[in-house]
């Protein structure tokens, strides 16, 4: 059990705290096994005790009052201690392993997330998270107190008949073939379940996200199809489950009805026949409910750990998501780069069986220039920028900054020297100044304010409602497209790094929004050096190099100017824009 293992280490710090749970546990479920015994005490040697009424009544009443006493001032403090402890460790734990798994995240690949759904990830991250409580609170601890109640009740059922004791727990052994029969099946019934219901919370997050779309094209009918048949995947193996439990249930609580009925039978011959006294049977009766109660308690606990353990499996399988780019242990912590960046025979593929996205570039950039990535789409413009803040590891070749592999620093402080720009941006549901601070957390308000006005966006926030300290909404929803990205590049303006990145960063904008943009681009360009992947090449003829770049190969390098009297490819794809800006408009 690989996966109970690895949930072991996040128990492990909270070990005492565990024990101490149980300890008072113990203490917590003793306390009522004495009632079987004080009615014994009550119908053998009080009320068929050889005393005078009176008597009677005393030692009636001394005993009562020291039971209630036990009942109402000591049970009550050891109830809520035990209930506290073990939800307090519980969520501890959980707290622990939630914030592993999002560091994880953060360390895993685009690779990953291309092909994951955010649905899925979440639904690991929270439901199946939460679903693992169960094996803190029931598999390390209400397990270990209901065993140690029948161990207690088994104990003074001996010491007041061995026979009758026997006869008690004489169908244990069907308990232990029922939970090996029905628990492994129930198991992986679980794990199915988890699974489907992942996929229909994936599918939704998915299609909520994308609710303009669906109106747009007037696909609600085949949209609602597509979640019925998710949806219906989910029902199916929810009822699977269903049914298996439902066996499992059917089966043990019908050898929870039939053992009293055996005590029953047997302690009643035995008084009819006076081996047994009457108080001895009455308290055998009670102590088969604190016998079997624990019993069924640890045949649910079954079904609660299949369902935690399956949970547990399926939030390792996240955790062991293997890391598709890594620091190397002697990695060298950069500090601020100069920005020279030279390209070396670089090849790209995602995956071992796809294409190659770039093959053998080469390309010598040097600090504080400005190149212009222009080509048609898919010839590997964006793959190659994503390769700079090492998104993506080079499968040959090498990409160097200052003289320094990119493989040889650790991914933080490289990317602590980049800023990007990029067509869809994502903005946080914060406000406007936290969204900015994402390029440095710890700016001033002063600072954040000088970065607005820098990206020209200091005027439109301050005819918000609540200007800095307004909420944009999920994904800057209620921000329009040239206002999401005058903030995205304020944050890069507040990160004030040495090499930037314009990934389309104007391509979606009306001209009005591109025009304020590229001013606020130009000024943040400065002295930096910048790539910018273009597709309207009017906006990047000031460049120090434009590079073509088609079927993943450098074609040509050159100025504006150089290329235009090349007549390549550039040429060519300038005269074909320039000709659609400049048709009349009918």
């Amino acid at each position: 059990m690989k996966s109970i293992k690895q949930y072991m280490k996040f128990v492990k710090p909270y070990g005492w705290q565990i024990v101490w749970t149980v300890l008072i546990g113990v203490l917590k479920f003793a306390i009522p096994l004495l009632i079987p015994l004080i009615l014994k005490y009550v119908i053998d040697n009080i009320i068929a005790g050889d005393m005078a009424q009176a008597e009677k009544t005393s030692q009636l009443l001394w005993l009562m009052g020291i039971s209630f006493t036990i009942f109402l001032i000591l049970r009550p403090p050891i109830e809520y201690i035990r209930q506290y402890l073990a939800q307090l460790v519980a969520s501890k734990i959980l707290y622990d392993i939630r914030n592993k798994i999002f560091d994880h995240l953060q360390r895993l690949s685009l690779n990953f997330y291309s092909n994951t759904k955010t649905g899925e990830i979440i639904s690991r991250v929270i439901h199946d998270v939460e679903q693992t409580k169960n094996f803190v609170v029931t598999g390390l601890m209400n397990v270990w107190l209901d065993l140690v109640t029948i161990v207690i009740a088994i104990i003074i059922m001996l010491t007041m008949d061995v026979k009758l004791t026997i006869v008690s727990i004489i169908l244990f052994p069907l308990y232990g073939f029922a939970v090996k029969y029905f628990y492994s099946k129930l198991r992986d019934l679980t794990k199915e379940r988890s699974q489907a219901l992942a996929e229909v919370q994936g599918h939704l997050h998915e299609r909520v996200q994308g609710f303009p779309v669906t109106r747009s094209f007037a696909l609600e009918d085949y949209e609602q199809a597509e979640f019925d048949d998710r949806n219906k995947n989910f029902l199916t193996k929810a009822i699977d489950h269903s049914k298996w439990n439902a066996k499992t249930f059917a089966v043990t609580n019908t050898i929870t009805d039939l053992a009293p009925l055996l005590v029953i039978a047997f302690a009643g011959y035995q008084v009819i026949n006076g081996n047994l006294t009457m108080g001895t049977m009455v308290a055998f009766v009670g102590y088969m409910e604190r016998v079997y109660s624990p019993l069924r308690r640890l045949i649910n606990a079954s079904t609660v750990l299949t369902q935690a353990i399956a949970s547990i499996d399926r939030v390792f399988e996240l955790m062991d998501e293997k890391y598709d780019i890594e620091d190397k242990k002697d990695a060298i912590q950069v500090g601020r780069v100069d920005g020279s960046i030279h390209l070396e025979n670089v090849t790209f593929q995602y995956n071992d069986d796809d294409r190659e996205v770039l093959k053998n570039v080469h390309l010598d950039v040097e600090q504080g220039e400005t190149i212009a990535l222009v080509g048609m789409s898919g010839g590997g413009k964006s793959t190659l920028i994503s390769l700079i803040p090492r998104f993506y590891d080079v499968t040959e070749g090498t990409i160097k900054v200052d003289g320094i592999d990119i493989r040889d620093m650790t991914q933080r402080s490289l990317r602590n020297n980049i800023g990007m720009v990029l067509q869809d941006n994502i903005l946080f549901s914060d406000s406007i100044a936290t969204n900015i601070r994402m390029g440095n957390p710890d700016a001033t308000d002063e600072e954040v304010i000088a970065a607005a006005k820098a990206a020209n966006a200091h005027e439109f926030i301050q005819e918000l409602p609540y200007q800095y300290d307004t909420l944009v909404g999920e994904r800057g929803v209620k921000l329009s497209g040239g206002q999401q990205q005058r903030i995205a590049i304020a944050r890069v303006f507040i990160k004030n790094p040495p090499i930037l990145i314009f990934d389309e960063a104007t391509s979606a904008l009306d001209l009005e929004s591109e025009q304020t943009i590229q001013e606020a681009l130009g000024e943040l360009a400065a002295d930096r050096t910048t790539f910018i992947v273009a597709h309207r090449l009017a906006t990047i003829t000031h460049a120090d190099r434009i590079v073509v770049i088609e079927h993943g190969k450098i074609t040509e390098i050159g100025t504006h100017s150089e290329l235009m009297q090349k007549q390549g490819s550039y040429y060519q794809l300038y005269q074909v824009q320039d000709f659609d800006q400049n048709v009349p408009v009918i």
